[in-house]
């Protein structure tokens, strides 16, 4: 069933669980997180960044991927991840996404304030949760040009209270596109943001958290955690080798099978990592 951000994070603060948001790229990944959290009977949300948005259009991602949501036996959240702008965000709203993402991390305080409270009044008039970020989780290649910078507590208090995010982005060792493990999470900073703020946090770059700190998310205030790398390279490093052992095979759909079934187990894997598939039982 297609549902908004708010329906899945309402109890993430208060209980031991945090939703997995898997950014996917089309029709095969889709719906293998689908398919994975449909196993586990476990809630999911749908991502797609400014990569997928620039190779699909909104309009067609938005009608693909809310009919997987409508058609799943689980809570699905069609989500907008790192809208650069006002237009790209209300594109996304009017094609169907259930939550957005107002990306302005890379702009002063007062403009990241301003810049999405528009975005928040525009959003809700039309009942859409909106995430926000404040700090910067920063890339893996430098060549992109994002500036990286851990969150200030105070500045994320301001920022949500003046803002109303329904939930927030912060930075605390991260780095998006990370390949291996090796994330150290500044678990000390973490408590004293959430010290400060009320709404639910979101974990970017989540792919380079060592299974260990994964399971120890859980027991803080993040409810959303958003993992893109490690499901790619299930995809791609499958293919490969599918394609290295069927030289003789051109038809794309016997060419994704084992891929998608890759996707699959790795998106079941996050699912206990972040105690999802407990959500039913923890939440009724």
């Amino acid at each position: 069933m297609l549902v908004d951000l708010n329906h899945v994070l309402k109890n993430t603060i208060t209980e031991h669980y945090a939703v997995p948001a898997f950014n996917v790229f089309g029709y095969e990944d889709a719906k293998a997180v689908i398919d994975g959290a449909e196993e586990l009977n476990a809630p999911v949300i749908l991502a797609t960044n400014k990569v997928a948005i620039a190779h699909m259009p909104i309009a067609i991602l938005g009608k693909m991927l809310t009919q997987l949501a409508e058609n799943a036996s689980v809570p699905v959240v069609v989500h907008l991840d790192h809208g650069s702008d006002f237009n790209t965000v209300s594109q996304a709203i009017k094609a169907g996404y259930s939550s957005v993402m107002y990306d302005g991390s890379q702009l002063s305080l007062e403009e990241n304030i301003r810049t999405t409270k528009e975005i928040v009044k525009m959003a809700h008039s039309f009942g859409i949760p909106v995430e926000a970020e404040i700090g910067s989780v920063g890339y893996f290649d430098p060549s992109l040009g994002i500036k990286g910078a851990l969150t200030d507590p105070l500045e994320a208090r301001k920022f949500a209270e003046e803002t109303e995010v329904d939930a927030l982005a912060v930075a605390v060792g991260t780095v998006h596109r990370m390949e291996e493990q090796s994330a150290n999470i500044q678990f000390d900073l973490i408590n004293e943001i959430q010290s400060f703020v009320k709404v639910p946090l979101v974990m970017h770059g989540s792919t380079g958290i060592p299974d260990e700190d994964l399971k120890k998310i859980i027991e803080t205030n993040f409810g959303k955690v958003n993992i893109g790398t490690a499901l790619r390279m299930a995809f791609g490093q499958t293919l490969r080798k599918t394609m290295e052992a069927k030289p003789d095979v051109y038809d794309r759909i016997e060419l994704f099978e084992e891929s998608m079934l890759a996707v699959k187990e790795e998106v079941k894997k996050k699912i206990r990592l972040l105690n999802a598939h407990q959500y039913n039982l923890i939440t009724n």
